[in-house]
């Protein structure tokens, strides 16, 4: 079979100039390219070639002042506009735990970056955007009105690599799998389940048994986790918003975790999209995209705590969503309420 060759960086910036309102992501899905090609096409143009490391630049994070971090899926895409505050940096695992931007990222994912200058009539746009080995976006920052542009251009300045290539080389990415069904001890695993204290142990409970989170939920039983229907995730928003409960909204890849925490209030559809468009939080959900819905509990020191989990087709999740609490307290009656009152998917039905 004949391979389709990959576009050049000419054709690459030739067709993105000829599609201006199209989105950077369907460009390159259009052209078969990853998106980091797409801005390594514009290097020595509007693109520049920088250190992706994410602690090296968590380190100066806080000098941009306030910005917006966008972080995404294929599904999702999270906006924050804020500071970089309380940064803890760690070699799996960093923390940025702010009153607005509040991040888990796994610096290990952060391969490269570039930094982005867009002309918009009038405008001039600056962003940071960190891509995976592979290309794909992990986290994206764009400069605001009040950001701190000469802090911006000292950074890129420190952090300009050598190689300014508009060539973009992905690299193979691992493999992975879930466990068959089959092998699956459920006993073994509500025993795990039910002495979980903190729901940070989650994770490591999937992993001790070899487990994806879809097989998890689907075989943990009714008592711990249940489907809701499609319009499970637009119902809970409206709720939340009716009482203005504070409610924690997660969206990540495997490079980052975007937290929102905090009420909801302008909630809009477009389309297949569901949006919030609040003045320090936008979210875009492709609803399109969700192939089942889960509402979940979790024990823990304080009580059991109650999530939606939003899954797609290959049961990965596209965003993750709680009441907000601290640690020591119980969760909020509120939330319980609106997510154990959320209508269930009728499983028996189909059969």
């Amino acid at each position: 079979m004949t391979q389709t060759p990959r576009p050049t960086p000419s054709e690459i910036r030739s067709y993105r100039a000829a599609n201006p309102k199209m989105r950077e992501r369907d460009i390159a899905a259009h052209l078969g390219i990853s998106e980091a090609a797409l801005v390594a096409a514009e290097c020595g143009l509007t693109a520049t070639r920088i250190d992706g490391n994410a602690n090296r630049f968590l380190e100066r994070a806080a000098e941009l002042g306030e910005v917006m971090a966008l972080t995404r899926n294929e599904s999702a895409v999270h906006e924050k506009i804020g500071v970089f505050e309380n940064i803890t940096p760690g070699k799996h695992a960093s923390i940025v735990l702010g009153e607005s931007i509040d991040l888990r990222i796994f610096p290990g994912v952060w391969a490269h970056g570039f930094a982005v200058t867009k002309t918009d009539g009038d405008t001039v746009r600056h962003s940071l955007q960190f891509f995976d080995k592979q290309g794909t976006a992990v986290h994206k920052i764009h400069l605001r009105t009040h950001s701190n542009l000469e802090a911006y251009k000292s950074i890129v300045d420190d952090f300009r690599l050598q190689d300014q290539s508009q060539e973009f080389v992905v690299e193979a990415a691992a493999e992975g799998g879930e466990t068959d069904l089959g092998q699956l001890d459920v006993a073994v695993l509500r025993d795990e389940w039910s002495r979980m204290t903190d729901t940070h142990q989650f994770h490591g409970l999937l992993r001790k048994l070899k487990l994806g989170r879809r097989q998890a939920l689907q075989s943990i039983g009714e008592d711990f986790a249940w489907k809701l229907q499609p319009d499970a995730v637009a119902e809970m928003m409206h709720q939340s918003a009716r009482v203005e409960l504070p409610i924690m909204c997660f969206v990540g890849n495997h490079g980052v975790i975007q937290i929102h925490s905090g009420p909801l209030a302008n909630i809009q559809t477009m389309g297949p999209w569901l949006n919030i468009m609040d003045p320090t939080f936008h979210l875009h959900l492709r609803l399109d995209h969700l192939a089942e819905i889960w509402a979940v509990r979790k024990p823990t020191a304080d009580g059991h705590v109650t999530s939606l989990e939003a899954l797609d087709a290959r049961g990965e999740m596209v965003i993750q969503f709680f009441g907000k609490r601290k640690e020591g307290f119980a969760e909020r009656p509120e939330w319980r309420s609106i997510m154990e009152n959320l209508a269930r998917l009728d499983t028996t039905a189909a059969a």
